[in-house]
């Protein structure tokens, strides 16, 4: 896309004026992006609106990866919310997800510092590392694939421009093991992550990756994985995953919500937030009356938002961006 362009649309984002006059709409959404209610419907006009123009930027979440990755199992239930978009043919058994760039957005502005330091296990994709850059804060990543890292970088110049310091911070994004590279990262004013759901998209056939193990496996090195995290989050500080259930085989749902809850709990951190994120059925509306008949499956089409509070949650709100930095509104009260 031409320098110009990317520009123009960076100041349509990112211009707090620009934001209060088009894009945000009615009381509540004039002071936060969009309503902080616990349902985010990602399917509403006023969500798409902003997503198309976090897109028009140039962010690709889906390279570096296959266009088809495999799933296991027999008629494995993909449940449609992961499938890569626009594609009406894909299967149970094919799709490359993608992350949404507005609930990215939303994450970083409710729950991260202006200017602050985020730090993401499993980073995938390009879209949370350039949305931080373009938001202002510093993006820490680790992936295992060397060519998903190639991939994100390469993005950095089409997205953010010749002047990317103009911006903000580089996104840095790192080639590991999250179990060995998290203890190195810097430290977090906000974890915020979208957890492999188990082995149902399967990205490599490294042993190390979480997508390869068993579910009990899985649920071990995932709860590894998010206590390094709380190791480096700061006191009174917000960690954010977006997550949801998927299920195994055999049609039975895998508690990846559970897992994650009790795996921040367990390093001490309280459960404060939940929103379940309402996303397009995409291709499920042409399955789900097979998906229902014969087994009385439900067609999911929601993720869940969770959020959990290191410390004080007080002084981790008076730490993040202030309402009145967006509004200029005087929004003092509790």
């Amino acid at each position: 896309m031409p320098v110009d362009v990317v520009e123009t649309m960076q100041g349509a984002l990112f211009s707090e004026q620009e934001n209060r006059a088009t894009v945000r709409r009615g009381p509540v959404a004039s002071r936060f992006v969009l309503p902080p209610f616990t349902v985010l419907d990602a399917r509403c006009g006023d969500w798409q609106e902003r997503k198309r123009a976090w897109m028009l930027v140039g962010i690709r979440g889906e390279v570096g990866r296959q266009d088809a990755l495999p799933y296991t199992g027999p008629a494995r239930s993909f449940d449609f919310y992961r499938v890569k978009e626009g594609t009406r043919a894909t299967t149970d058994e094919q799709g490359t997800s993608i992350f949404d760039p507005t609930i990215c957005e939303l994450a970083y502005r409710w729950f991260c510092p202006t200017g602050g330091q985020v730090v993401d296990p499993f980073a995938g994709g390009s879209v949370r590392g350039i949305v931080a850059s373009l938001l202002g804060l510093r993006y820490w990543g680790c992936d295992l694939r060397q060519e998903q890292i190639d991939a994100n970088r390469d993005q950095l110049l089409p997205c953010l421009g010749p002047q990317t310091s103009a911006v903000g911070p580089c996104p840095e994004w790192v080639c590991a093991d999250a179990l060995d590279a998290v203890p190195a990262a810097p430290m977090a004013d906000l974890v915020f992550s979208c957890p492999p759901y188990g082995d149902l998209e399967r990205y490599s056939d490294d042993p190390h990756d979480l997508s390869t193990m068993e579910w009990h496996t899985f649920a071990a090195a995932y709860k590894r994985i998010i206590l390094r995290c709380v190791e480096r989050l700061r006191a009174d500080r917000f960690a954010c995953f977006v997550v949801g259930n998927f299920r195994d085989p055999r049609g039975f749902y895998r508690d990846l919500v559970g897992e994650t809850v009790r795996g921040f709990e367990e390093c001490g951190m309280h459960y404060y937030n939940e929103a379940v994120l309402v996303t397009s059925v995409g291709s499920g509306s042409m399955r789900v009356s097979k998906q229902f008949k014969s087994g009385r499956k439900l067609c999911k089409c929601h993720q869940n938002v969770l959020v959990f509070i290191k410390g004080d949650p007080r002084k981790a709100a008076q730490a993040c961006r202030r309402i009145e930095e967006d509004t200029g509104d005087d929004q003092s009260s509790a």
